[in-house]
């Protein structure tokens, strides 16, 4: 967990950000009492990458080596953070666990670092996104971070689409990065977890192909739950709703959805790789804490 006055690391996994943005979300985490380190390499600029794929997993190495550094947050999602995973140093992450942070592309990352470690991280904000979030994201991200008890994640805009009540890891995170990395070495097992998914700008027939690859493939076998966030810029919502619930009728697990994470205006953050348990009645997820010791 996190502590007033420790240093926070960043990094720019994905794609070239902001500069304006990225210094109101440095701000932010100032203003929150944490110290700021950024990577003498985030300003690099390679076409729609933020550097080449060796600069990028370098930053991400040297931030996990370093002592003095509690948690890593990303500057920003877009592309690129699959091509890192085969140039990771998983023996040095394992070896330093800390708070990593961010969503959309970033999934990779947090799929990559579960499955080589086993080591925790979390959805939520970036850094080019903290300038204009809103209180309520600001608030989960910090409470998160920083809590020493059992925590539970409730929402009352949440819809049932199919009731239960269930306990298992959760994981998940981008509809559209976990489908890539269906068939790789770097995507987790869902048997017996809560799976989160999320996703933006994507019409229904992708995200209903997204889906069948991934059943297809297997990764739904003895899944435990569902938990469905925020689908953005993606059409009606009810309409990707029936789907969901469609798809997953002949599987005999509770699905809530409606969690206010991902790309929409609320972005709460949820760590992945603990034990979560989901109750449809209560509309709550809760996760035994801390996260991080």
């Amino acid at each position: 967990m996190l502590n007033p006055g420790d240093t926070i690391g960043i990094v720019a996994p994905a794609s070239p950000f902001d500069a304006n943005m990225f210094n109101k979300g440095v701000s932010v985490l100032e203003s929150l009492g944490f110290n700021i380190y950024v990577h003498k390499d985030i300003y690099y600029n390679n076409g729609y990458l933020a550097g080449t794929d060796y600069q990028r997993a370098l930053m991400l190495n040297d931030l996990f080596s370093d002592k003095k550094i509690k948690a890593v947050f990303c500057a920003r999602g877009g592309f690129g953070s699959m091509r890192l995973l085969p140039l990771l140093d998983y023996r040095i992450i394992a070896k330093n666990p800390k708070i990593l942070i961010g969503y959309s592309d970033i999934s990779a990352l947090l799929s990559a670092v579960y499955k080589k470690c086993g080591l925790v991280s979390f959805h939520g904000p970036m850094v080019t996104t903290l300038g204009s979030a809103s209180k309520k994201t600001i608030h989960s991200m910090l409470s998160a971070l920083t809590a020493q008890t059992e925590i539970k994640i409730k929402t009352n805009k949440a819809s049932v689409l199919k009731p239960g009540e269930v306990s298992g890891t959760f994981l998940g995170g981008n509809l559209s990065t976990l489908c890539h990395l269906t068939g790789t070495e770097f995507l987790p097992s869902f048997y017996g977890c809560i799976l989160f998914v999320e996703d933006r700008g994507e019409p229904i027939y992708k995200i209903d192909r997204m889906f069948t690859h991934m059943k297809l493939a297997g990764c739904f076998t003895g899944l435990a739950g569902l938990a469905v966030g925020s689908f953005t810029d993606c059409g009606p919502i009810k309409i990707i709703h029936k789907l969901i619930t469609d798809f997953f009728k002949e599987i005999d697990i509770p699905v809530l959805a409606g969690i206010e994470a991902g790309h929409g205006k609320e972005n709460i953050t949820i760590p992945f790789g603990l034990t979560a348990h989901l109750d449809t009645d209560s509309k709550t997820i809760s996760f035994k804490w801390p996260a991080i010791k």
